[in-house]
């Protein structure tokens, strides 16, 4: 994610490979490809397994890109080099996650030129230089999607504050078709304690299918929590991972664990919730990405005896103090070192 910015800046750069969460195979081709488009000649060095890349005068040149997949990081990687490249570029098939919209407003107030932000086509006229800005992050909408499944998953009352409705899309209404009671309000989410939820079936009567799609459409870092949620839930649900094909392995340890879920392919897996009437049992399990290790936490946080997470670091690369939060709304849990 550095590679743009000092693309844009100094028209040269040097990029290790990049690693990254096990989740399936992560190729950085629209990057590189995108890079590319803007006029930089890349070359693989093999000795020291770095990307070499190089602009021609030290310069980015504007143009029309259509990007192969809306990946969120491309998009953002291209446009930050892009801001400062020579003429205009265009963006077509850009993602337009919230991410990518508070990236182009800051971008804006530092003096970039960007219009078409919040849809699929950016439009870029590249200036001399940026200046300094005071940007407010805006709220991380994995973390307040886990904090509801959290919630509903050990019967819990919460209040979740300091949110923007907006940037959370369909997942508050994902959420409700688990039954899962929601009070929305202008910067804070109120979930109620509740027994029991139900999952919706669709209209015609057929299981409920969850699946992941570029914005608006379901963030696939919530399917991981949404599949946990569904093991207590009344009845049953399809989960189908489209874009990684590792991440729904972790399923496994849930059957371990007494979830009844059939695994049909590393995409999809089916959800009986045992509404319930059976807890999860406790385990010893390992955090093997940001997800999977949240989604063993929710899983322990509602299962019956001790369970012990190894690999915490993944956990805390996206839930920073995660164990002192939980401590204060009176979780059991102990860091071991």
């Amino acid at each position: 994610m550095i590679t743009g910015p000092i693309l844009g800046r100094f028209g040269k750069a040097i990029m290790p490979i990049p690693g990254g969460d096990k989740i399936g195979r992560r190729h950085i081709d629209t990057h590189i490809n995108g890079f590319i488009d803007l006029g930089v000649n890349i070359t693989y060095n093999e000795k020291n397994k770095v990307y070499v890349l190089n602009t021609k005068n030290n310069c980015l040149l504007g143009k029309y890109l259509i990007l192969d997949e809306q990946s969120i990081t491309a998009t953002a990687n291209i446009l930050m080099a892009s801001v400062l490249a020579n003429g205009k570029t265009t963006i077509f098939n850009a993602a337009c996650e919230p991410y990518i919209q508070q990236l182009c407003k800051m971008l804006i107030s530092m003096g970039a030129i960007i219009t078409g932000v919040g849809s699929n086509l950016l439009n870029i006229i590249g200036v001399n230089y940026l200046n300094g800005c005071e940007h407010v992050i805006m709220p991380d909408i994995i973390e307040i999607g886990s904090w509801i499944g959290l919630a509903a998953i050990t019967n819990s009352e919460i209040i979740i504050k300091n949110i923007c409705i907006k940037s959370l899309g369909i997942i508050i209404n994902t959420f409700k078709k688990f039954g899962i009671k929601l009070e929305e309000h202008n910067n804070y989410i109120y979930i109620p304690s509740q027994g029991n939820y139900s999952i919706k079936k669709f209209i015609d009567g057929s299981i409920l299918t969850i699946y992941d799609a570029p914005w608006p459409g379901l963030t696939p870092d919530l399917l991981s929590i949404i599949l946990v949620v569904a093991t207590q839930a009344n009845g049953s649900i399809l989960i189908h991972q489209k874009m990684f094909e590792s991440r729904l392995f972790f399923v496994e340890k849930l059957i371990e664990m007494g979830a009844k879920i059939i695994f049909c392919d590393p995409h999809r897996a089916i959800v009986m919730g045992l509404n319930k009437k059976y807890p999860l049992n406790g385990s010893i399990l390992n955090s093997t990405d940001i997800r999977t290790g949240i989604s063993f936490l929710i899983a322990a946080l509602s299962a019956k005896g001790c369970s012990i997470i190894y690999n915490i670091e993944q956990i805390e690369r996206g839930y920073e103090n995660i164990d002192q939060r939980l401590r204060i709304l009176g979780a059991g849990i102990s860091r071991i070192k």
